[in-house]
């Protein structure tokens, strides 16, 4: 049922669901299981443990599942899992992992544009989207519908939270907090993301209450600790609050942007417009 092209090769014991079609010269290797309709293009490698998601469609000149550029890995076991119905666009590299039994973790839904890097033991969630060149350090850690502008570099053990939106061009050497947006180098968080926020469907009462929370963190002068005290008294205990006071209490590299943040010169040149004002448009 699988449509293997003759130039491709197939080591004896990889696993190959239905209706998989694998391109001119491509190489899996034997470890390697694609999952029902992937769509392997010409001229890709896949090594390694690695686990290829149901309809998952991978471009040419893609490497996975190469060896950790981590020069602490020692040959231990390792691996690579990629979610269903993702897109990994040409010349992706996504290295295997390191540490006995850790792993790669790709959600569904994804998408990788071309040229763009995830090293050794990163965690994406679902519906990420990477732009070109975008390149993630080791450890780091994408939550569900963040977005990474092209030529991007993410630092290592760093986090970047749910539905945000991290512009192209940035140097991100800190945990960026969740349903925000901001760019640069050095980086600045902007606003909310709200325009994400309600193409996704957050309703204008759970936008209101992430700009409450948005402005204790960034506009308000307070301490962090006294930051989360005002959210968890003051607002609503929707998920997304929640959600927001759980990251930075765990954040283990610090929130990005909170560097100068009480000057109120930074704030008036970079808030681009009035949160009210976005909530209602």
């Amino acid at each position: 049922m699988s449509n293997i092209h003759p130039t491709a090769i197939i080591e004896p014991g990889a696993r190959i669901g239905k209706n998989v079609t694998v391109g001119p010269y491509s190489v899996i290797y034997q470890n390697v299981c694609l999952e029902d309709d992937v769509i392997i293009k010409s001229h890709v490698c896949i090594d390694g443990y690695t686990v290829v998601g149901k309809g998952t469609v991978i471009w040419p000149q893609a490497v996975i599942g190469s060896k950790t550029q981590d020069l602490k890995y020692r040959g231990e076991k390792t691996f690579i899992n990629i979610g269903k119905k993702c897109e990994i666009r040409e010349c992706v590299t996504i290295n295997s992992s390191c540490q006995e039994g850790s792993q790669v973790k790709i959600g569904d839904s994804c998408l990788l544009m071309a040229y763009c890097h995830i090293a050794h033991n990163c965690h994406l969630g679902n519906r990420v989207i990477l732009s070109n060149n975008a390149t993630l350090a080791g450890h780091v850690i994408v939550e569900d519908c963040a977005v990474i502008g092209g030529l991007s570099a993410i630092h290592q053990f760093s986090r970047i939270g749910a539905y945000a939106m991290v512009g192209g061009m940035s140097r991100v050497p800190k945990d960026v907090l969740p349903y925000t947006i901001g760019a640069g180098s050095p980086y600045y968080v902007a606003a909310l993301n709200l325009v994400g926020l309600k193409r996704h469907g957050f309703s204008l009462d759970v936008r209101r209450q992430l700009s409450r929370a948005f402005r204790f963190i960034y506009r308000s002068g307070l301490s962090m600790q006294d930051a989360l005290v005002r959210i968890q008294n003051e607002l609503e205990p929707i998920e997304q609050i929640q959600h927001i006071i759980e990251f930075c209490q765990t954040s283990r590299r610090g929130l990005i942007g909170t560097e100068g943040i009480r000057s109120r010169k930074n704030m008036r040149r970079w808030t681009f417009a009035p949160q009210e004002e976005c909530l209602e448009t």
